[in-house]
């Protein structure tokens, strides 16, 4: 049935075919738009605590192993705020826990700026960390449930490439706010802006038009925001259904789905996954500087080099494209592969400054696309009455990743690992991440036609 023609009042509109003929609209833009601000502030807000750590040291007299409870304080939170926000937001609405969770990160951030002392800046870093862990995948899920089938990977993708963006955006406005301002500016700074965002997802974001036939919305609030992208074809329609490729599952919340047994082996695959992505990333973005100066680096061009890792980030928009032509999980499995190979050469590369920077930098452009992409493909995975629950799940047992690869490189060193040895140990988890993505292809249903959920007539 074409969505482009009138329907008459006993015809029911499938909402997904609606936004796959239709040109993406000016409010699917805004849509965009807004989700990727609260994804860059976001970025901005999870990095903003590395930037101010040196001259929290200098201000209350702290020594680094003293930083370290603040520092990780917003892993703790980001992966609370993931775990507990998915389900929220199966069962209270997208909207209402997106907007929530960006107010609860912008009162902590700001709050953080008049910390009198470090406990006091703790305890606000991990309230700061609920609220972004609980922003990010309801972000990611809102989005997708806006993207017509063809561009719901490079769109998503665009969309989180927010988040580099919004850390390296920090970085250079600390750089210059610090020292006129002070550290404490760029907290407030932090707050502010979410603050201001909060007042424009009140009152220009809406719901995801997927939840709402999902959970049988009155016909009139789904007519409402279809008619801003498909017009005047749709406002004599008075159903709408929805399809969900993804087979439909009992279970009742959120979770049940997750784990529910079309989905229970994938959902393990791709926490597997996203876990050993962040394993890679923290152990290399932490320990990088140190590992060069020990293999003979000067200490400013052994951070200049590593500085390069975090980058490449932004290569998401070209796996996008990927995994919206072809097998998005093979697409992501492949890149986790490369990754591995990537970073076993900056083992090899000791000694040798030309390649040791061309392997930090691909290293850092495949494993931060292959990453990225992981969001997507939860959210294409799981249907509608799960989806937000599976990306943050997902997100939020992944946190773990990053505090365990913090910890890892430590280990390796008090073993006495030289320099190639701990990057080839570090490689195995691009190893374990595309094994988990092969299983997950081998064993995830097979998509499907079904429709579910239906507007009431009126």
């Amino acid at each position: 049935m074409s969505s482009k023609s009138p329907r008459e009042s006993g015809a029911a509109v499938n909402v997904q075919t609606l936004l796959n003929e239709h040109p993406f609209s000016g409010f699917q833009w805004r849509i965009f738009a807004l989700c990727f601000f609260i994804v860059l502030l976001d970025g901005f807000d999870t990095s903003a605590i590395g930037y101010i750590a040196p001259h929290l040291m200098t201000e209350w007299g702290v020594s680094k192993p003293d930083l370290a409870p603040v520092l990780s304080a917003a892993l703790f939170g980001l992966a609370a705020g993931a775990l507990s926000a998915g389900p929220l937001a199966d069962k209270l609405g997208r909207k209402l826990v997106l907007v929530g969770s960006v107010a609860l990160f912008a009162a902590a951030c700001l709050a953080s700026a008049f910390s009198p002392d470090l406990w006091t800046l703790t305890v606000l870093r991990f309230i700061t960390g609920v609220g972004l862990g609980a922003a990010m995948p309801n972000a990611v899920t809102l989005m997708s449930e806006y993207c017509p089938d063809g561009r719901r990977s490079t769109l998503t993708n665009a969309m989180f490439c927010g988040f580099p963006l919004g850390a390296a955006f920090g970085g250079f406005l600390a750089a210059w706010m610090i020292p006129h301002l002070g550290w404490r500016s760029v907290l407030v700074l932090g707050g502010v802006l979410p603050l201001v965002l909060v007042v424009l997802l009140l009152w220009q974001l809406p719901e995801s038009v997927r939840y709402m036939v999902a959970k049988q919305y009155p016909v009139e609030r789904v007519r409402r925001v279809l008619v801003r992208i498909a017009g005047d074809s749709v406002r004599s329609v008075q159903r709408f259904v929805m399809t969900e490729s993804a087979p439909e599952s009992d279970a009742k919340s959120g979770i049940g789905v997750v784990l529910s047994a079309p989905y229970r082996v994938g959902s393990v695959m791709m926490w597997l996954a996203y876990f050993m992505g962040l394993v890679i990333f923290y152990a290399l973005i932490n320990w990088m500087p140190i590992l060069f100066r020990d293999a003979g680096l000067d200490p400013k061009t052994g951070a200049l080099v590593a500085a390069l890792f975090p980058l490449g980030g932004v290569g998401a928009v070209f796996f996008g494209w990927l995994m919206d032509r072809f097998n998005a999980t093979r697409i992501i499995a492949v890149g986790y592969a490369l990754t591995a190979v990537s970073i076993w050469w900056i083992g090899q590369t000791a000694g040798n400054l030309g390649w040791l920077v061309v392997s930090v930098f691909l290293a850092g452009t495949i494993m931060n696309t292959a990453q990225s992409s992981m969001p997507a493909l939860a959210a294409a995975f799981y249907p509608t009455r799960g989806r937000a629950t599976g990306v943050a799940w997902m997100l939020g047992i992944g946190r773990f990743g990053g505090i365990a690869g913090s910890f890892l490189v430590a280990q390796l060193s008090a073993q006495q690992l030289g320099f190639s040895e701990i990057f080839s140990v570090v490689a195995v988890a691009g190893l374990v991440a595309t094994a988990a993505l092969v299983v997950k292809e081998i064993f995830s249903p097979k998509p499907h036609g079904e429709a579910v959920g239906r507007t009431a007539a009126h």
